[in-house]
């Protein structure tokens, strides 16, 4: 009897030991770092949006710290080199997480060692064109495109990026050949869209709304898995074909060896976050889905996404610039 008492004692000591370690997190500033330049770019805006929401709940700095380059590896490092203490996170994209490993031979980091916290948002792509091309619809598209191979051309934001595997994974699945254009980022692939340089592009609703409201783009489909609820009358690439899916997101994860019970609270605290009504107005309105999801629901999203893109680069040969 006594020692099942003791071992009573030894689990008390145990659990109340891990809620004190929990309730005391945070009590420094959180260094937030996001790997893309400042500026009011999607990953930029959510970092602080989600950085001033968990502030105000904890009544504790998160720095946001932007530190671009190298399609996002430079930031990752900075934050798989951090102490695993979670007051260093990664305000990362589909880059670090599930495209880099399998487009360069070697990287500073290892994408597996980071602690996975939460989705933050996803954005389904969409595919958009310059209002001079002879189509209207996906169906078209692929008839011209067969009928003229490697004529059209699609602008990407750079070689290996989500938008361009997105035109990989296209020409693989409908058998057709379509030029890549790649770009130094989306606002000068964008403008050359605008101008007729360059016919279609992978993007964003968000970032070319008002562009297709105002006639100068228009929409040949979404890339999402169903119809979007922003676009219900615009069919998705996967009704032509089946399982084709692009989707850009951007979440947090912490440095390597950050403890589960500090993951689960930064996880927590990003859900209500995202619940509360004025940033489910501000996601409605730039066109994208918040999320908020547990560690382990970011793990498989993750697990997911890697096993996607991992076969477009593998059959492709694609290489990062």
């Amino acid at each position: 009897m006594r020692g099942v008492i003791a071992e009573l004692c030894i689990v008390l000591v145990l659990v109340c030991g891990f809620d004190a370690r929990a309730q005391e997190y945070p009590n420094k500033p959180i260094r937030v770092v996001v790997p893309f330049p400042p500026g009011g770019g999607m990953a930029d805006r959510m970092a602080r949006l989600v950085s001033d929401k968990l502030r105000d709940k904890w009544g504790q700095s998160l720095i946001v710290e932007n530190r671009a380059g190298a399609n996002a590896n430079i930031g990752a490092e900075i934050v798989a080199r951090a102490p695993g203490d979670g007051y260093t996170l990664l305000f990362t994209s589909d880059g670090p997480m599930t495209i880099n490993k399998y487009l360069y031979p070697k990287l500073p980091y290892d994408p597996d060692q980071f602690v996975p916290v939460s989705l933050v948002i996803t954005q389904p792509l969409i595919l958009v064109a310059h209002p001079k091309v002879p189509f209207t619809n996906l169906q078209q598209l692929l008839a011209n495109a067969r009928a003229n191979p490697d004529r059209l051309n699609l602008a990407s934001n750079g070689n290996g990026s989500n938008m361009h595997l997105s035109l990989e994974m296209l020409k693989i699945d409908a058998g057709v050949k379509i030029a890549h254009i790649a770009y130094k980022g989306v606002p000068p692939a964008l403008t050359d869209l605008l101008g007729g340089q360059v016919e279609m592009m992978f993007v964003g609703l968000g970032t070319v709304q008002p562009l297709v409201k105002a006639g100068k783009l228009r929409i040949i489909a979404a890339a999402s898995e169903k119809r979007m609820a922003a676009l219900p009358d615009v069919p998705t690439i996967a009704e032509s074909i089946p399982g084709f899916a692009a989707t850009t997101w951007f979440g947090v994860v912490a440095a390597p060896k950050t403890p589960a019970f500090i993951a689960d609270r930064l996880s927590t605290a990003i859900r209500e976050a995202m619940k509360q009504p004025d940033v489910v107005s501000l996601l409605a309105e730039l066109s994208v889905e918040g999320i908020g999801s547990t560690p382990q629901e970011m793990a498989s999203f993750v697990l997911r996404e890697r096993e996607r893109w991992s076969k477009v680069i593998r059959s492709t040969g694609v290489t990062a610039d």
